[in-house]
């Protein structure tokens, strides 16, 4: 098969968690060594790479023994975890999307999957804040709906994601906030019950640091404090600041920055959300 142009290749903005546990149920999805052959085709996942540029980690075109399926699935999303992280996102999203194009999540299908495997996916995805649906919908969990304890768990997701520079992270689905501000929204219902919907990010930011015991500009420096103690106030700015660079007019385009902010400036101030979010979640756990 010959390689595709660049119009050919995958510029959705559609992407999917990938991880570790991801890929071992993913890979499953396609495994067919004990039920006979059944769509995709070696030919189809073949396509799927190279739309994602990701042919070079092929292990069935590298010239060595052809492996099945699963192994094949797995050996490119294992080198795409490492190398590409967000080709290797849209590719599991591609995944899931030709799966389930096939039948593959009906029961009634010749190329159905098998529940387990459906279920082990779900799993894989839940735990990094997405919903895989039993047809094959695959969506990012709206938070709104979570219990407090799936809430954190589902923000702890949106934190990893943001910190390995995955933009879409720096959106929360289900709150109409970007990440830092659902967090802080979380911690402050936690502490006190409510949050003021009214208040500015910078007030809601600093009543979330007050109330998990970290410090902000507004609290003076005293001789001999740890350390630790500044560097949270610098937290706090920094998070006002990455707060200042959101797209609040375009994010239904799935961009979450201003058009001014270049890709690597986005990728910095995600990963920076990411690390803002974490000390609060953090400083929640231990509270």
């Amino acid at each position: 098969m010959s390689s595709l142009t660049n119009q050919d290749r995958i510029h959705s903005s559609k992407k999917a968690p990938l991880t570790d546990a991801v890929i071992i149920a993913v890979s499953r999805l396609v495994d067919d060594s004990q039920t006979g052959t059944r769509e995709p085709s070696h030919s189809a996942i073949e396509y799927q790479f190279r739309r994602a540029g990701l042919e070079s980690a092929d292990p069935n075109l590298t010239g060595g023994k052809p492996v099945g399926k699963e192994k094949r699935v797995r050996a490119v999303l294992s080198w795409a975890l490492e190398h590409n992280l967000e080709s290797g996102e849209r590719l599991v999203w591609c995944l899931i999307e030709l799966i389930r194009g096939l039948g593959g999540f009906r029961s009634t299908s010749p190329n159905f999957v098998g529940a387990e495997a459906i279920r082990n996916a779900a799993g894989a995805f839940r735990v990094e804040g997405f919903e895989l649906s039993e047809d094959g919908e695959l969506r990012p969990l709206l938070l709104d709906q979570l219990s407090s304890t799936e809430m954190t768990e589902a923000l702890w997701a949106y934190v990893r994601r943001a910190q390995r520079g995955a933009e879409d992270a720096a959106l929360v689905v289900g709150t109409g906030k970007d990440l830092l501000e659902a967090t802080a929204r979380h911690v402050l219902v936690q502490f006190y019950g409510a949050y003021a919907e009214s208040a500015n990010f910078p007030t809601t930011l600093g009543q979330a640091f007050a109330a998990a015991g970290l410090a902000t500009p507004a609290d003076p420096m005293r001789e001999g404090e740890p350390a630790q103690r500044q560097v949270e106030r610098i937290l706090y700015q920094l998070g006002c600041v990455v707060n200042t660079l959101r797209n609040r007019e375009g994010t239904g385009h799935g961009k979450p920055f201003l058009p001014t902010v270049s890709e690597e400036e986005a990728k910095l101030a995600t990963e920076c959300m990411g690390i803002v979010s974490a000390k609060l979640l953090m400083a929640l756990k231990a509270g």
